[in-house]
Parts: structure tokens; sequence; C-alpha cells
């Protein structure tokens, strides 16, 4: 039940706010919630004023506060977001959208921000690469600025930045890819072609360019080399794309005998043990990736295989206690 004392006051306070009283009114519901903190609309209101007056580090203290009283009040969540997109906290204004939205999927406000903010956040995305690509380009790396601007072409495809900053590096990249492949061995080519329609999603092909490489270097005693190594783990790849999990298994094992810790190949062998119902040695590469240093695993590696290890040790609980019964 209300405080009759605190809704009093919060009234007052409204009356300031439609006066455009803001401060007064920001008096007023302080007074409030002094009373009863535990009333989601006295910090809600307090935090518009905190909007008015342009003050939105305390209006997400406000918003913060609302959603500290009641987590399932949404209109703390807009608050709370209205605020992190104005100081440009665009990734936590994103979390704070979600959140609101996993209580009220279906709540325009929320949506609406967060469509508007994913747009903010690609738009400042692309000209972080476009930057990047200008510094790149300055300093020589043209490999590495073509592949910049491709990424930033994924996210807004003709886009007139991305493509002045083209029509600078493409004509560069494309001369030295020229030169670079015609010095390239046969068996170097081979992986080049493999690499091609892999990226054209052309998988038999590739495993195809792939198997004359990796055979030519086994033939030349090189099975274990550089090139070698990359010819399988990309095989592997393809092997995944296509449901081929013996071959992705036995590709990786390949990689995995030359560089024990490699995290991709120990992954993709994981999910393919468990694609065949190998669920403990599914088990046991997740793990491996698991006892990793974080920084070498990284976040979404680690978050892929933190998930796979709960379903896959409760699969493996359950098909023990099926065996022993």
């Amino acid at each position: 039940m209300t405080n009759a004392q605190a809704e009093a006051i919060k009234a007052e306070g409204n009356a300031f706010f439609k006066g455009g009283k803001y401060k007064e009114a920001i008096g007023k519901y302080k007074e409030a919630v002094a009373i009863d903190a535990t009333v989601p609309s006295y910090w809600s209101n307090m935090a518009a004023c905190h909007e008015k007056l342009r003050e939105f580090e305390e209006m997400a203290e406000a918003g913060r506060s609302c959603i500290l009283a009641d987590k399932n009040f949404v209109k703390g969540y807009y608050r709370l977001a209205t605020a992190q997109k104005a100081i440009n906290d665009l990734p936590n204004c994103i979390k704070t959208l979600e959140s609101g939205l996993a209580i009220q999927s279906s709540n325009p406000d929320l949506k609406r921000m967060k469509k508007e903010v994913t747009e903010l956040q690609r738009g400042e995305q692309v000209a972080a690469y476009c930057s990047k690509a200008q510094e790149l380009l300055q300093n020589g790396d043209i490999p590495n600025a073509m592949k910049t601007l491709e990424l930033a072409s994924r996210l807004d495809a003709g886009n007139p930045d991305i493509e002045a900053m083209m029509k600078k590096v493409k004509p560069k990249w494309e001369t030295m890819e020229k030169k670079r492949k015609a010095g390239l061995s046969s068996v170097e080519q081979h992986k080049e072609k493999g690499d091609e329609c892999y990226q054209n999603a052309q998988f038999e092909e590739a495993v195809g360019h792939y198997k004359k490489c990796i055979d030519q270097l086994v033939k030349d005693g090189q099975g274990a080399s550089d090139l070698a190594v990359k010819a399988y783990s990309n095989r592997a790849a393809c092997y995944k794309q296509i449901s081929n999990f013996d071959g992705t298994i036995s590709d990786c094992t390949a990689v995995l005998e030359a560089q024990p810790d490699n995290v991709k190949a120990l992954i993709r062998r994981a999910q393919a043990f468990e694609g065949v119902e190998r669920y403990r040695f599914a088990l046991q590469d997740v793990k491996a990736v698991l006892s990793m240093p974080y920084n070498k695993v990284g976040k979404t590696n680690f978050d892929l295989c933190n998930g796979m290890q709960h379903r896959l040790q409760r699969t493996v609980t359950q098909l023990k206690k099926m065996n022993s019964s």
C-alpha cells in the first residue's frame, strides 16, 4: 500500500513538473523516496526531470533506482536506456533495452529505441572501419585495408564513404593480388582455389582443392607444415558445412596433432563428435578449451563451450543412468 504522505508529495512534484519547474519537482520526488523508496514511479518521474535538465548521469542513476524498486516496472528500463543513449553508452543501452523487452516484449517504446540504437551502433562501427582503413592505406597495408572495408560493407553495403575508400584501395589490392597469385606454387594455388570456393559456399569443390593440396604436401613429406595445417583446418570447416562429421573429426585431429591447443579445431571436433553422438569425446574437447586462458579462448568461444559443456554433461549423465539401470 502506498504511503499517503509520499503520494501527496509526489502530487506536488507533478505540479512543479507540469509548470516546467524541474529542479523543484526533483526536490519533491526526493522527499517522496525518502519516505518510501520502493515506489518506482517516484524514481521514474525524477528521471524525467533530469532528462528535461539534460542531467543524464543523474537520470541514469534515477533509472537504476527505479528498476531496483520494481524490476517489472518497464518504464524504468526506458528511463535508464534513454540516459545511456544520451551519454553514448550504446552497448549498455542495448542491454538495458533487452532486459526491459524480456519483461514486456511488445513494448513499442523499447522496440523503437532498440532499433534506433542498433542503427547508431552500426553507423559508429562503419565509421570506425573507414577510419581504420584510411590509416592502413596510409601505412601501405593494402590487404588489411581491403579486409577492413569488406567488413564495413557487410554492415552497410552501398555506403558512400565505404565506396569512396574502395575506389582508392581496391585497384591497389587487385594489383597486389595478381602479383601474389602469380608467385604461388602449384600446391599453394590449390589451397587458394579452395579458399575461393569456400568463400563462395562451394564446399564440395573446396574439399577437392584442399585434398590436392594436402595429398601433394604429404607426398613431399610436408604433411605437418603450416600450409598443410591450414588446408586441414579449412577442409574441416567445409566438411562441417556439409555435415560430414567423420571428415571433420579426421581433419581436426590432423590439425591438433601439429597444434594441440588449436581452439578452433577443438571446438569443431567437439561439435562433430556431438553430431555422431560420441558425447564423451565431445565433452573432453570442450573441457580442453575451457581449461585454457580466457584471453586465448575469447568470449564467444568460451560462451559457446560453456553452453556445450552443460548440455553434453547432462547427456553423458543420462546415458550413464540408462546403462546402469
